[in-house]
């Protein structure tokens, strides 16, 4: 009796392994330890992955290699001094944590909308470089009111205290994208603290690239 109990319990753990393996493994996973990445865009749950088909091409948007330099010239690997350049694990680790109500986040498309139409990466919000840039025709009022309400700096007679602001993750086109590092470049020059900015450099070119999740 006891040696049946026993090998009932062996098959059933076996069948379970079967199950969750089956159900949980994904042919093309992000990484090692992880499959997929569940975040929020606009409010609704969106699951980053990577296509599963072997098949799967690059989007056409992104398959070109040589664009006029100037201006899409090849960006360096640093941006700035204390500003640091992340990858596609750094960046789903940010809008898992994002989206899971850590509000000291905010992960950034700097690209204009029409590029945003085509595609964008889930969870990030739209924040044109043209909207921060005075040189580019920015309003000063609507500068002060990003900086205050959406990135939480505090404007103190004239002076930004960025203490209690936001850690931002920015991103544009790519390496040869220049609207994500024109942002970066702008909140320097206002103050913005340098380890509160974060650069993905590879931008929708590399996300694109490794099939991971777009949303329009």
């Amino acid at each position: 009796m006891k040696i049946f109990r026993l090998g009932t319990l062996v098959i059933l753990s076996c069948l379970c392994f079967f199950v969750l393996a089956s159900e949980g493994d994904l042919e093309v996973a992000i990484s090692n330890d992880l499959d997929f990445v569940d975040v929020k865009h606009k409010g609704k749950p969106v699951r980053i992955l990577r296509n599963q088909s072997s098949e799967n091409t690059v989007n056409p948007d992104f398959a070109k290699t040589s664009r006029k330099c100037p201006p899409f010239c090849i960006q360096p690997g640093k941006l700035a001094k204390g500003v640091e350049t992340v990858g596609e694990l750094e960046m789903l680790e940010y809008l898992k944590r994002s989206s899971n109500g850590d509000e000291s986040i905010l992960v950034i498309d700097s690209r204009t909308e029409d590029w945003v139409k085509k595609g964008t990466i889930p969870g990030s919000i739209n924040l044109p470089w043209t909207l921060l840039k005075a040189e580019a025709g920015a309003d000063p009022f609507q500068i002060a009111d990003i900086l205050e309400n959406k990135f939480g700096a505090i404007n103190i007679e004239n002076l930004w205290d960025f203490s209690n602001a936001k850690t931002l993750v920015l991103f544009c086109n790519g390496m040869w994208c220049g609207q994500s590092p024109s942002n970066i470049k702008t909140l320097l020059r206002y103050g913005y603290p340098p380890q509160k900015l974060k650069w993905y450099r590879g931008g929708m070119q590399n996300w694109e690239n490794l099939g991971l999740t777009v949303v329009k």
